[in-house]
């Protein structure tokens, strides 16, 4: 049968559902794939947005919608009496779900009854015992016919078989129920006729009407003219639901003006169903109605009894029990999810829809109103959206790196005395999104590296943390800038991608580069990537690895060695000169001290130990010697000290034209002392040479070749202004106690020996440079090196070295 619309049109949502329901009506009974109504339509939907809004029913035992066409069908049996029973209106209410957005609709369907069943007799035949002294009015109650369809479609009427003596009236019980009573119509006469048979038939108003029929027997008995009586036709209680076992209801009670038996009365329920039969017990000598089973509001509300009661012979009388079952707040709420989503993105809008809830209290009144509301605090909130449906949705931003997840319990409570509640948990999952920056430990980095490291050294580590997960928590690091220059950065320092452990590529040279600057970058893998820099400020540290360099003294051009004059009259403190001295290092390692090694004459000049300026410590005596040489060791500060030597020569003239023929040809005057000495040391270089003259001989004799022999003198002449320094000079120095000097003349045949005395305990010792092999070297070379000069008119004599 086609169905019916009964209410096709589609209001406006309130928070994503339907304020009135969508309704059809179609009668029980219908087919398997029959159409209710095209729910599609009714709802606004198009066929086309169908398989997006995934349109979809609860009551699947009954219906199901069309995917293609969004018509409701009927998908199982509808039988309006196990669904309903006895209730006069009987509607299927279900709901109606779409996704995207999601939204739910209230549907109701009700079903029509049709004639589909006939009214039958409990029992298939009825004993009736009348006396015969029943007058004609008498009633009899007979059991009544049942028919589980309603309204037209139920037991309408009740007729008998023709007869003289009765006839049959059809009463409606207070719960609208019909039942027969058979009407004495004419006085019985036992002795003439002692029993009667009556078909008794129900018949419903369908069309066709049904019926169904059902034997009386009566049986003529001798005359009890007084019947029972009972106190009230209809008794009326109200008890509470969920009352004890054995809770007395109420007393029905009946008299009977007869004595003896046909007074005794007996009770019993009369066409009392077997289910009010396990409920309830009414003893049958007291009249007294209890409790058998639990009452229970949400099953059945009300009770309709009927009670017989017969005294001693056949007389009877019938009244009615009417208890109405009262409601206790014996139900709590259920809670359910329709439908939820426990993965939530953490940058989810405001108001997005989380989960909807369906709450449920089978209590009625005020005990099955029910309201919901979530105990934690989270930032979630609950909307009612229509009758008994809620909405879970965000109500505060979400942060995953704050919060991962959150239990979120709702609570459902109904309006009862004392309120009931239940519970009902849900784990809520924040997922992650790259909305977190790597941020760096430090705010800028500063890394000291000496000098001179191992190339692939690790310099420093940097580290940055990002609170994401995942590869939104990956970082990897780069070096994005630098104060070097593009093509040389790689050949300094890289960066470890993964740890942040930066590197140096080469040594570094303090005195090339002191300090440089790097940006590093540290970036997750995001998408899109973020990023964080910082500034790394690489210092290179000092190691003492240069030695100092003389800048004065230092030799002429050609080779030849400088040298200074002093004023014969110059006062004690008078300076000469000043040895000048550099390290490339830096701090304490170019920290320079100033040491005389050697002296000529160690107390005729003074030397300042940080400032390297030579100043005279006396006044020249007249046995001093006019030319005097000073070797000087300059020691940085480091650990350990690196040094450097500088030899002066110094000559006392007041004036350069003085100077040059006391060189020449004039010895200075010496004192019989220095004679003699001059001549042991003439007499000890002739037997030296030819000592060294007869071993240059027997090794030519005995090698059968000759050695040229090293030179012992150069001989250089130049001119020299009076300039302080003057200069240069050929000079040969040395490192023992004595220094002897070789003066040989070039234009005559005159040799003077000038020796120059120092004292043995003025001599420096011989580990003062042990730590510079320079020193050691020159140390050696110097041995007994012998020093000649050559002295000419109108030139200055040169100093060479041996």
């Amino acid at each position: 049968m086609q169905s019916q619309v009964l209410f096709p049109f589609f209001l406006s949502l309130f928070y994503g559902a339907i304020s009135q329901p969508i309704q059809y009506s179609i009668p029980e009974e219908l087919a398997k794939g029959s159409l209710v109504g095209n729910l599609a339509k009714d709802l606004g939907l198009s066929v086309q947005e169908l398989p997006a809004r995934k349109l979809r029913i609860s009551a699947e035992d009954y219906f199901n919608v069309s995917a293609e066409s969004g018509d409701l069908l009927v998908s199982g049996r509808i039988d309006r009496e196990k669904i309903c029973g006895r209730k006069s209106e009987c509607a299927l209410e279900f709901e109606s779900v779409t996704e995207n957005p999601m939204n739910i609709f209230h549907v109701i369907v009700a079903i029509q009854d049709i004639n589909d069943n006939a009214p039958h007799f409990i029992a298939k035949e009825f004993e009736l015992e009348i006396c015969e002294s029943a007058l004609p009015g008498v009633k009899f109650p007979l059991d009544s016919a049942q028919d589980a369809d309603v309204a037209s479609n139920s037991l309408k009427i009740y007729t008998v078989s023709p007869n003289e003596h009765f006839s049959l009236l059809t009463k409606e019980s207070p719960d609208e129920s019909k039942y027969p009573e058979l009407l004495l119509e004419k006085p019985l006469d036992r002795e003439h006729q002692s029993s009667h048979h009556l078909i008794l038939t129900a018949m419903d108003g369908g069309e066709p009407p049904l019926s169904s029929t059902t034997h009386i027997r009566i049986k003529v008995t001798d005359a009890n003219d007084n019947a029972p009586v009972f106190s009230q036709d209809i008794y009326r209680v109200s008890l509470k639901e969920n009352m004890p076992q054995g809770t007395s209801v109420l007393r029905v009670m009946a008299t009977d003006q007869d004595e003896g038996i046909n007074a005794e009365i007996t009770y019993a329920f009369l066409n009392a169903p077997t289910s009010t039969s396990l409920i309830f017990h009414l003893n049958p000598n007291t009249g007294i109605i209890t409790t058998t089973g639990t009452l229970d509001f949400e099953e059945r509300n009300r009770y309709v009894l009927g009670v017989e009661a017969k005294d001693g012979g056949v007389h009877t009388a019938h009244c009615n029990v009417q208890i109405e079952v009262v409601d206790e707040n014996d139900n709590a709420p259920e809670v359910t999810f329709m439908s939820f989503s426990n993965q939530i993105p953490e940058d989810s809008n405001l108001g997005t829809v989380i989960a909807l809830i369906k709450v449920r209290d089978q209590d009625s009144g005020q005990n099955g109103l029910v309201t919901c509301y979530i105990q934690e605090e989270v930032p979630f909130k609950l909307e009612s959206t229509s009758k008994n449906y809620y909405k879970l949705v965000i109500d505060r931003a979400l942060n995953r790196e704050q919060t991962a997840e959150y239990n979120v319990t709702i609570t459902a409570t109904d309006r009862g005395k004392p309120p009931l509640f239940s519970t009902a948990s849900i784990t809520l999952y924040i997922t992650d999104i790259n909305d977190n920056a790597p941020v760096f430990q430090q705010a800028s980095y500063t890394v000291h590296v000496a000098e001179n490291n191992p190339p692939g050294a690790s310099i420093t580590q940097v580290s940055a943390y990002d609170p994401d997960l995942g590869p939104n928590g990956q970082v990897s690091y780069s070096i994005v800038a630098s104060d070097l220059e593009p093509q040389v950065l790689s050949s300094y320092v890289s960066v470890s991608a993964h740890s942040g452990v930066v590197f140096a590529q080469r040594a570094f040279d303090h005195e090339q580069l002191r300090v440089f600057q790097l940006t590093l970058q540290a970036r997750d893998h995001g998408s899109p990537a973020l990023s964080a820099n910082v500034s790394l400020r690489v210092l290179v540290g000092d190691r003492n690895d240069n030695a100092p360099r003389v800048l004065y003294p230092a030799l002429a051009p050609d080779g030849s060695a400088l040298f200074d004059t002093v004023p014969r009259a110059a006062e004690p403190g008078y300076l000469v000169t000043k040895v000048v001295a550099v390290d490339a290092d830096s701090g304490h390692n170019a920290w320079l001290s100033y040491h005389v090694l050697q002296a000529s004459d160690p107390g005729l000049f003074s030397l300042g130990l940080r400032t390297g300026e030579v100043r005279t410590a006396r006044a020249l005596g007249d046995r001093d010697a006019t030319r005097q040489r000073l070797l000087v060791a300059v020691r940085d500060g480091g650990q350990p000290p690196l040094s450097a030597t500088a030899t002066l020569h110094l000559i006392f003239a007041d004036s350069l034209q003085e100077v040059l023929p006391d060189l020449s040809d004039d010895p200075l005057p010496t004192d019989p002392q220095t004679e003699l000495q001059f001549y042991l040391v003439l007499a000890l270089a002739l037997i030296s040479v030819l000592f060294l003259l007869a071993v240059i001989l027997a090794i030519a004799l005995r090698l059968r070749h000759s050695f040229s022999s090293a030179a012992w003198g150069c001989f250089q002449s130049s001119l020299s202004s009076k300039s302080e320094p003057v200069g240069p000079f050929n000079y040969g120095e040395g490192t023992m106690p004595y220094s002897h000097n070789l003066c040989v003349a070039s234009h005559s045949a005159k040799t003077a020996f000038n020796f120059l005395n120092i004292a043995p305990e003025v001599a420096p010792p011989q580990d003062l440079l042990c730590d510079d092999p320079s020193v050691a070297d020159c140390a050696n070379n110097e041995d007994l090196n012998l020093s000649c000069d050559s002295s000419f008119s109108s030139h200055v004599t040169s100093f060479c070295p041996s």
